[in-house]
């Protein structure tokens, strides 16, 4: 069984038009998410999926693996699930989805995805979270919060901060939701034909059609936070404390 990473990349970006080649102490955005990816023990292959030649460029000059996609990709996961389809790779391999606008991402919370995924043989996709207890990060609706079941498979994720600690109990914890995913192949391919639903539009998160449609998200919690580059603002702060 293959484990097989892809990262989607695209140029364009609302917020940071460009963002994915923008220098981060001397390497490009997205060939330091290559770069930490390929770290993995537990990952075979690494592939940038995109439609950008600038990217594809830039991830070939360093000797990276590219799959160029569609430029009518509406997510990332479509674009995965393109770039995957176009492998020879089984139903049964593992595809991990890893943002593109995390460049200090730890290989280590990777592996512990991976692992707990390939324990659970019935489970379908898998995501990450790591326990946050600053206020200002739990209420902030950029940090996507997640609660899990006893079996930490996802009950629902919130830009909200859940659970609401309505009598201040000593025992709340609060999860942020790491945007990296692991799939079957088989259900990759089955996501990105399933309806769009209704919470997935209200809350704008894609995951929420794999719950709203009745299949389970098996979590992961991880010791390792992986934040996101967002705007220019990030950069400073991340490549200070980097």
């Amino acid at each position: 069984m293959k484990v097989i990473a892809i990262i989607p990349s695209r140029y364009e970006s609302k917020r940071f038009p460009g963002k994915a080649l923008v220098d981060i102490q001397g390497k490009t955005m997205i060939q330091r998410v290559y770069e930490q990816a390929q770290k993995s023990s537990l990952i075979d292959e690494v592939y940038v999926a995109t439609d950008s030649d600038a990217i594809r460029d830039a991830i070939e000059k360093t000797g990276g693996k590219v799959i160029m996609t569609s430029g009518r990709c509406s997510s990332g996961t479509d674009r995965v699930a393109q770039a995957a389809d176009s492998l020879a790779i089984t139903e049964e391999d593992i595809v991990v989805n890893i943002q593109g606008d995390q460049p200090f991402l730890q290989p280590a919370c990777l592996n512990d995805l991976v692992e707990n995924f390939q324990g659970i043989p019935d489970a379908s996709m898998g995501t990450l979270a790591y326990v946050i207890e600053d206020d200002e990060e739990i209420d902030n609706p950029n940090n996507v919060k997640v609660i899990f079941d006893t079996d930490n498979f996802a009950i629902y994720f919130s830009r909200a901060r859940i659970p609401y600690n309505r009598d201040l109990s000593p025992d709340a914890r609060y999860h942020k939701h790491i945007g990296i995913y692991v799939y079957r192949n088989a259900f990759l391919q089955k996501f990105t034909k399933l309806p769009f639903s209704l919470l997935e539009n209200i809350e704008k998160l894609e995951q929420l059609r794999v719950i709203e449609c009745g299949h389970r998200i098996q979590v992961t919690v991880t010791e390792y936070d992986s934040p996101s580059i967002d705007d220019p603002a990030d950069i400073a702060a991340f490549t200070s404390s980097a």
